[in-house]
């Protein structure tokens, strides 16, 4: 059977640094009518299974170990004794959400998962946590970006970026490398592609995510302490 992408949408409250924030997350399935992965399994893991139906949950991977993206893990992956897979440098996050279990898999740069007749390529995105992911489909036209990047661009932590430098540097080297017609599947809000939001990408890097009005003509230092010269693109 043919391979397709389906979509989950869950609703919680998420607390970062004390303080509660109200989001819907996109958990994403691809898969046949036989098997299916698993993408980003948020709180709801009943509505997600149900979704599922009588299909094999074959693995679930998590973009990132914040708990809106994991919350559902243990429980979805349990139902077929399926592995969850979660890139190294966010363990401590997850440890914040799964105190006595790990993930089964550690996720790294340009590995791959196969589901029905597809092959899903882990894309390392670091940013918005130290160990974020996003997953290239390209038979089916589509990346999964977690909060790498989403429809209105960048996505942020608590309102904030923690790391933009780093975050920008996935999107300009790695995501907007892909082509312009491929579908953007964040954790959060609708879908766009690359081709939409790639002609923003100069303005996000000449500081217009961050930028305060000072003194006119005054570029300034991102709100995260790091420099514009501090992004870059490609391995030099």
């Amino acid at each position: 059977m043919t391979a397709r992408i389906e979509r989950v949408v869950t609703e919680g409250v998420v607390e970062i640094d004390g303080t509660e924030h109200k989001v819907e997350n996109n958990t994403w399935i691809v898969g046949d009518d036989e098997e299916v992965i698993v993408i980003d399994a948020s709180r709801d893991a009943d509505k997600i299974l149900e979704q599922v139906g009588e299909r094999e949950v074959l693995a679930v991977i998590c973009t990132a170990g914040l708990p809106d993206h994991v919350g559902a893990a243990i429980e979805v992956a349990s139902r077929d004794e399926a592995v969850v897979a979660l890139h190294p440098k966010d363990k401590p996050l997850w440890r914040e959400t799964w105190r006595e279990t790990w993930p089964d898999i550690d996720m790294e740069d340009d590995g791959i998962f196969g589901v029905a007749d597809v092959q899903i390529d882990v894309m390392e995105t670091p940013g918005v946590t130290p160990g974020g992911v996003s997953l290239y489909c390209e038979a089916l036209g589509a990346v999964f970006t977690g909060k790498a990047l989403q429809a209105d661009g960048p996505g942020k932590l608590g309102g904030e970026y923690p790391a933009l430098a780093d975050q920008l540097t996935s999107i300009g080297g790695r995501l907007f490398t892909l082509p312009g017609d491929t579908r953007v599947l964040a954790v959060h809000g609708d879908e766009v592609t690359i081709g939409d939001l790639e002609p923003h990408f100069d303005d996000w890097v000449s500081g217009s995510l961050t930028r305060v009005d000072t003194e006119a003509g005054s570029d300034g230092p991102l709100t995260d302490g790091t420099k514009i010269s501090g992004i870059k693109l490609g391995d030099d």
